[in-house]
């Protein structure tokens, strides 16, 4: 989400809501995006090899450019496909699309408070409300809904309000509809991707993000398995302020991961944040079987100790909170620990346990994947390459460029026919795991992280865990 420095020097949009203006806009980005593949395919008849690679490159940008405007003016749910299409999409699309659909993960304006304000009477009601006294400009915005911090009168206690935008779940499936249609026009997916599949799988994902309820008992599940690690603050919910469109938390103040305050912490502190916030994804995966799978850096916020002693991570928003069922998470743990031990062999049959890759796939396809697995798992070898490494065998992650050699390689991988484009468990794992290395990066830490993957991916005696 947008934050509210940010979303102070912005004007708010008026929400596009209604069908007839929707349906209007997709139409009109759908002929744009047409006719600008007609003019353009037109255009490269007469240039050569290398001036037509350059103009595709170009026109690509453009295209994902037009549409990243279009889709934050619309905000809702094909904003949301547009954010989604930048994970799944460097399975498939051009590089320099991903690039800009990219921008829609931190890019979104906030509705006008107007607009929003006869919706939260509805569904509140009144008399509900008046127990709160609601800030209109937004603490945060994104492509589903913006945040609003409150204070409850009798006693005075902070709140978050997050609203819902409106009439947004009644457009999801027509929306998803639309714009697959205009993705092809702007041929910005290859013949032969299936991605009427792959948009029924991110249109499974926005119904999860959209139902409120379900996130308030992620919200709870979280707090409680968290309770007593001093390491986390996980917001309490309010049910009694709550519907399926409205989810009200308690207000946690935190600062941004990206602040001169967490930049300026002692090296020793933000390499302990830096365990924390990895200690989380792998207490999520392994233990859990429960992850949040949005890596937004808006989802993570740091509570900086003023004793100069132990800080926390603040986690906020947990709509995107997936479930893997055991088969997978087994045949995934052979795969990291395949990794790990160096041992191509079993890499390659936990990769194929999980439909990532084909038993009839020729050798260099297996050869291609072990390198990148083992490529992943570089800040978690024993000894870290020099380059990369303090005197003591610290991974320095602040130096390291380790995500984007990773998604090079990804890119690379998939032109491949025989390279399946991920099951949906593994895009939105990898979403969540490449935010985790970029937070790392962001905090700057230095950290030895192989024993902690050990003690998440063994058993005492030594077997993988679960079994598969």
């Amino acid at each position: 989400m947008a934050n509210k420095t940010d979303l102070g020097r912005r004007k708010p949009l008026k929400l596009k809501t209604g069908s007839f203006d929707r349906n209007a806009a997709m139409a009109r980005m759908g002929m744009v995006a047409g006719a600008s593949f007609a003019g353009h395919t037109l255009g490269n008849l007469f240039r050569s090899k290398a001036g037509r690679e350059a103009r595709n490159r170009d026109f690509y940008v453009k295209q994902a450019q037009y549409l990243a405007n279009e889709l934050g003016q619309l905000k809702g749910s094909v904003m949301k496909v547009g954010q989604m299409l930048s994970v799944y999409g460097q399975y498939f699309m051009p590089p320099e699309a991903i690039e800009v659909l990219r921008s829609l993960q931190d890019d979104s304006p906030p509705v006008a408070w107007d607009d929003l304000e006869p919706v939260v009477i509805e569904r509140l009601g009144r008399d509900r409300l008046a127990e709160i006294e609601i800030d209109p400009e937004p603490l945060a915005a994104a492509s589903l809904g913006q945040v609003h911090r409150a204070t409850r009168k009798s006693d005075g206690r902070q709140l978050c309000v997050k609203v819902q935008y409106p009439q947004l779940a009644d457009a999801i499936d027509s929306d998803i509809r639309t714009l697959t249609s205009i993705v092809r026009l702007a041929r910005l997916a290859p013949k032969g991707v299936e991605l009427t599949s792959i948009m029924e799988e991110v249109r499974e994902m926005i119904y999860r993000e959209v139902d409120y309820d379900r996130e308030l008992r992620m919200t709870r599940e979280f707090s409680q398995r968290l309770a007593g690690d001093e390491r986390y603050v996980v917001p309490e919910v309010f049910p009694e302020y709550s519907t399926e469109t409205i989810l009200v938390t308690s207000y946690e103040a935190a600062d941004h991961v990206q602040s001169e305050r967490v930049k300026n912490l002692p090296q020793p502190r933000r390499n302990e944040l830096g365990e924390s916030a990895l200690n989380l994804f792998f207490l999520e995966f392994f233990d859990w079987g429960i992850v949040q799978t949005d890596p937004h850096f808006g989802n993570y916020k740091v509570r900086v100790d003023e004793n100069g002693e132990h800080d926390q991570l603040v986690l906020i928003d947990f709509g995107a909170t997936r479930e893997f069922a055991p088969r997978f998470l087994g045949a995934y743990y052979d795969t990291v620990a395949g990794a790990f031990e160096s041992d191509a062999d079993k890499l390659i049959d936990g990769a194929i346990g999980i439909n990532l890759l084909r038993r009839d796939s020729p050798q260099h396809v297996f050869d291609s994947f072990a390198k990148l697995g083992m490529l992943m798992i570089e800040p978690f070898r024993k000894q870290p390459p020099a380059e990369l490494s303090t005197p003591d065998g610290k991974y320095k992650w602040g130096e390291s460029d380790l995500f984007w050699r990773v998604s090079r390689a990804v890119q690379d991988a998939a032109i491949s026919r025989w390279f399946r484009i991920p099951p949906r468990e593994i895009v939105f794992l990898h979403r969540r795991l490449g935010g985790v290395f970029v937070l790392l990066s962001v905090f700057d830490t230095e950290l030895n992280s192989h024993d902690l993957l050990a003690r998440y991916l063994y058993k005492p005696d030594g077997r993988i865990r679960p079994e598969a």
